[in-house]
């Protein structure tokens, strides 16, 4: 029987995996993902969300966060991501800079929300409800055909995430539907693809969602390739590993802190994991030795690096070695830009072109890059110049291979563990408590994090503060 009922677009995609819960094992295909990302929208359109309305996901990864994003990509509206574990006090910040008017969380996190519900601001739970909340299923099961049929242009913002640049407190980063279509192609289409996924692939989704990394490198690109996503809700070595060997995972990307797992973890060789053939390190640099280490437990994987930042759109480079025809890629390098990219290394402080080899400031155009941060005009024009160049603010060179090196950083954050951590923001938590007169705060050096943040405190006259009850006050 031919199923010559269906919209084409439902008939290709309609049983191939595209989900994959790995709590419970559950599929979703690729038309059910479709069907009710629509079904989203169309709950969205009586919740009153209209184009152009913010909604935040406050939520690990999960099926939910992947149908709101796309149901909301439907509607013309844009998708605030942020972290679970951020404090009342960020999200807030967040909540009202972004101008949120619904939130989709789990019933965990409303007691961080509890000063924000009013009239104004709808709150949404995947589980049961708490008081004052409704379930996601307001959404979920709506009829698809009752959207209102809404224009989206390219250059309106479909993701909102936060980013502190390169200096100073987090900013609503505005990417638009052609900067992750732009970037999603930069990687993943063409006759030789920067990174070569197929229907055939399983891609591990451990790292979040709510970090931009993963939204577009991971999920969106998957889509695009007709990949599935089988989704962590975070990351538990064993798990990882009895996953990997259970679905055949063939592709996986990884921070640094994973990487030190899998290579130094005893447990690792009781696994088959001869199924991964691309193990993608990102949003942190990772060094030499943990690189080789790696090897030695997944020798039949390809293994690099790529390089990017939220502002970007976000990937700037990939490594050659996960193209549909690889080229050989150095140890330590973060491959080569993306196609259609523009790239040059400045001089930090003069802006003059530097050549092959020489350290200097990363910067990159192209469409991809973000629109600009969130009614911040002062801080776009300091990163985008006026000839369309991002400043990364990381300090790096290409070498005659065309291959990026990352080296330092011209800007302040603190990479723990793959997250941006903003000095500022630590420090201004820091002078609010009335013994310190004065704090600074700087990276220093993990084996595991990667970075971890170190504060140096000056006390305020006449006050005795010890270290610890500094810790306690800021946890």
């Amino acid at each position: 029987k031919i199923s010559n009922h269906l919209p084409l677009h439902t008939y290709c995609f309609q049983n191939l995996e595209c989900l994959v819960q790995g709590s419970t094992g559950k599929i979703y295909s690729y038309g059910e993902v479709e069907l009710t990302s629509r079904r989203v929208a169309a709950g969205l359109a009586k919740l009153e969300i209209a184009k152009g309305h913010v909604v935040m996901l406050l939520l690990p990864n999960c099926p939910e966060f992947v149908f709101v994003f796309l149901g909301c990509s439907f509607r013309g509206a844009t998708v605030t991501t942020a972290n679970p574990f951020y404090t009342p006090s960020e999200i807030a910040k967040q909540v009202g800079t972004s101008g949120s008017r619904l939130i989709v969380t789990q019933a965990a996190y409303v007691d961080k929300l509890r000063d924000l519900m009013n009239e104004n601001l709808r709150v949404l739970t995947i589980d049961d409800p708490p008081r004052g909340c409704e379930h996601v299923s307001v959404l979920l099961e709506c009829d698809e055909n009752e959207c209102p049929a809404v224009e989206i242009r390219p250059d309106d913002v479909v993701a909102l995430p936060y980013s502190s640049g390169t200096t100073g407190l987090p900013k609503g980063v505005m990417l638009t539907h052609e900067g992750l279509v732009t970037n999603v192609a930069q990687q993943v289409d063409g006759e030789n693809p920067n990174v070569y996924l197929h229907s055939q692939d399983v891609v591990l989704c451990v790292l979040p969602l709510f970090h931009i990394f993963c939204l577009s490198s991971v999920l969106l690109c998957s889509l695009r390739a007709g990949s599935a996503v089988l989704l962590m809700q975070k990351f538990e070595l064993g798990k990882l590993l009895e996953l990997v060997q259970e679905f055949k995972i063939s592709v996986a990307a990884v921070v640094p802190p994973i990487v030190l797992a899998i290579a130094k973890n005893p447990a690792v060789p009781n696994y088959d994991l001869s199924s991964l053939k691309i193990v993608l390190s990102g949003a942190a640099p990772l060094g030499k030795e943990l690189q080789d280490a790696l090897r030695t437990r997944v020798p039949r994987a390809e293994f690099g690096q790529g390089y990017g930042m939220t502002e970007a759109g976000p990937v700037i480079s990939m490594c050659l070695g996960f193209a549909k025809h690889p080229f050989p890629a150095k140890s330590g390098s973060c491959g080569t830009v993306i196609r259609n990219a523009e790239l040059k290394i400045v001089d930090p402080d003069t802006w003059e072109s530097f050549t092959y080899n020489q350290p200097g400031e990363i910067c990159v155009r192209g469409p991809q890059i973000m629109k600009g941060y969130l009614n911040d005009p002062e801080s776009t024009a300091r990163t985008i110049d006026k000839d369309g160049w991002l400043h990364t603010g990381d300090i790096g060179y290409v070498d005659h291979n065309e291959e990026v090196f990352i080296v330092d950083r011209v800007k302040e954050i603190i990479k723990y563990k793959g997250f941006q951590v903003p000095p500022a923001e630590l420090e201004a938590i820091l002078v609010s408590h009335p013994s310190i007169a004065d704090a600074a705060v700087v990276p220093q050096k993990d084996e595991i994090a990667g970075e971890v943040p170190v504060a140096f405190i000056v006390r305020s006259n006449g006050f005795e503060l010890t270290e610890e009850e500094i810790k306690e006050f800021i946890a």
